[in-house]
């Protein structure tokens, strides 16, 4: 039988399976059950061993990835179904997923919804281009609007430009600004970007420019002229920093793939201070850390960041993405109708996909519910939960894990200088045992599920860590 065949036998079981069910490994196919016993044999104590380098998904894996390019690191485990707060690979394993899809999937994987909105405009209007206008780009975009200011958010909030990824919606704040500073000071001087380290904003040219990590930069450099880069939460810097040649300024109120590093408050308020100063947009990219999974609907408007006095430090431009459309690819820049809007003409910007009705319309339908009330005061909830499960596990290992941080349910797990190295290696137990989590910066773990995980969930996840800590622990 030809390993096609045998795959296309086992697409459909994964595709069927009970979402609590505990047969994971259940199938009529004699080749998965011998699948099963050789991964048995090479660790019984494991309930989901990666695959064997005699299983059907490596098999399958070294026909299609020479046709790739190769510019991912992938563990063997091939994902074909989603459900919930789990997913399951192509051997019937199951995962409690706590990435999300990197914080893309707030409702969950596959959410009814959702997936019901994407079949019935798939049969409606799917793409008819920017040349004319559709039904579901102005609605999202009022939306936006109209809940960012209802939240007690980005106050000047008027406009939005729809595009298709979070670096797409960072490239327009960055040449939004750019054309802000060029309106403001024709001769060009008024052109400098500024970002921090530990940032992340995108892997096209103007996004990379702006994230100074010399593992992403080094291959492409040089980088576009015009970026300066800070210390994030630097107060004193600011001042020497952002000049009058300072056209935007872009920050993360929460660095998430930077270590899950949170903004203070003295920091934002002297930013946006700065900025006025010398007429510098100011950017606030929420890709990851904004539509509620901090609690709030956009992490800048959090209580942890209201200042002793005075209002709090609001953007001229805000990015959005990942949650925006929990699976389906789009980017959101919000601007300012004060600092930004008026500086903005046709043709300055453009996209062919994005703004695409089907886009829209699923994102719309997200945003009603990712503003919830009952949906943010649950995230705070499931916060404190995981927060104090994380911190009991590191009073636990206290010589392992180092400090809990982050807000809502972007959280990080800082390792100790002695484990940072060990950081994969504890994402390897964690999914042989059936738990899907990621890193950020240097030896952190970071934990961005589904805003709609269970509490029964997330005891399953801090069980599963605690093993797969003490596994990590005792190889040492």
């Amino acid at each position: 039988m030809s390993l096609i065949r045998v795959v296309s036998r086992r697409l459909p079981l994964a595709r069927k399976l009970a979402i609590e069910s505990p047969l994971r490994f259940a199938s009529s196919s004699a080749t998965v059950s011998q699948d099963v016993k050789a991964q048995a044999k090479r660790g019984a104590s494991l309930p989901n061993p990666d695959p064997a380098v005699d299983s059907p998904t490596i098999a399958l894996i070294q026909e299609r990835t020479p046709y790739m390019v190769p510019t991912y690191v992938r563990p063997a485990p091939m994902m074909v179904k989603g459900q919930g707060c789990y997913l399951w690979d192509i051997e019937n394993r199951r995962y409690l997923d706590l990435t999300a899809g990197i914080a893309v999937n707030s409702l969950g994987h596959c959410d009814p919804e959702v997936s019901k909105i994407i079949a019935e405009q798939a049969d409606t209007l799917i793409h008819a281009s920017n040349l004319y206008h559709n039904a579901w780009t102005g609605a999202l975009s009022k939306l936006l609007v109209s809940v960012t200011r209802e939240s007690g958010a980005m106050r000047d909030a008027s406009q939005v430009f729809i595009s298709n990824s979070g670096t797409e919606a960072n490239e327009a704040a960055i040449k939004f600004a750019r054309k802000v500073g060029h309106s403001l000071d024709p001769s060009g001087a008024k052109h400098e970007v500024v970002s921090f380290h530990n940032s992340f904003h995108g892997r096209t040219m103007g996004a990379l420019s702006a994230t100074p990590n010399p593992k992403y930069q080094a291959p492409f450099s040089p980088m576009l002229p015009g970026f300066k880069y800070g210390d994030y939460n630097n107060v004193e810097q600011l001042q020497s920093l952002i000049t009058e040649k300072t056209c935007g300024v872009i920050v993360e109120p929460i660095q998430g793939e930077g270590g899950v590093n949170a903004a203070t408050p003295e920091f934002f308020t002297a930013l946006r201070k700065r900025c006025d100063e010398v007429g510098a947009i100011l950017v606030f990219d929420e890709i990851q850390c904004g539509l509620s999974r901090t609690g709030t609907l956009w992490a800048h408007a959090h209580p942890s960041l209201a200042p002793s006095s005075g209002e709090a430090a609001h953007p001229d431009i805000l990015t959005s993405a990942k949650a925006l459309g929990n699976g389906i690819p789009i980017g959101a820049t919000i601007v300012s109708g004060k600092t930004v809007a008026p500086h903005i003409k046709a043709g300055d910007h453009g996209t062919t996909f994005g703004g695409n009705p089907l886009a829209c319309r699923v994102a719309h339908h997200i945003v009603e519910r990712l503003a919830s009330s009952e949906l943010q005061n649950g995230v705070e909830t499931k916060s404190a939960q995981l927060v104090s499960g994380l911190q009991a596990l590191q009073k636990k290992h206290n010589s392992v894990i180092a400090e809990v941080r982050g807000r809502g349910l972007i959280l990080g797990l800082q390792l100790s200088p002695d484990f940072t190295a060990k950081a994969s290696e504890l994402i390897t137990a964690a999914r042989e045992r059936g738990l899907l989590v990621i890193t950020a910066g240097e030896g952190c773990i970071r934990f961005v599920p589904p805003l709609t995980i269970s509490e029964d969930q997330i005891k399953t996840a801090l069980n599963i860590l605690d093993q797969a800590l003490d596994t990590v622990v005792a190889k040492v």
